[in-house]
């Protein structure tokens, strides 16, 4: 099943686990030093879905969302890093948890019988 969606399911769990914060509406707005555009690169851990897939992600005002019209990505960044992000194409979907510095940021994901981690780099 994910093997079909592989790409797709890639992109979709790097930018859930990018942009996964935890954050209230007031820590969101405060997020906005991490606000621009990252690479998140996915790698799975554990599972048999594809590995290695870097994905474009945006930060504005503490939310996160992809420029990829495939990709749905729901997530904010709180004014401290963290962050809780849901990724979604088609039927597979993830959920991811990080932490966001100045330039770069890691965390994990996880999405069906797949998990792994994943890595940010602020263009």
């Amino acid at each position: 099943m994910f093997k079909k969606f592989s790409a797709h399911i890639i992109l979709v769990r790097i930018t859930l686990c990018v942009l996964s914060l935890v954050a209230t509406p007031a820590a969101a707005s405060a997020g906005g030093s991490f606000d621009g555009s990252w690479n998140v690169k996915i790698v799975t851990q554990r599972g048999t879905c594809d590995s290695g897939a870097t994905v474009p992600i945006r930060v504005n005002d503490g939310n996160i969302a992809s420029d990829l019209s495939i990709v749905k990505v729901t997530g904010q960044v709180s004014a401290t890093g963290n962050l809780n992000v849901s990724v979604g194409s088609g039927m597979e979907h993830a959920n991811g948890t990080g932490h966001l510095t100045d330039n770069s940021g890691s965390g994990t994901w996880k999405g069906g019988l797949c998990s792994g981690i994943w890595t940010a780099s602020k263009n």
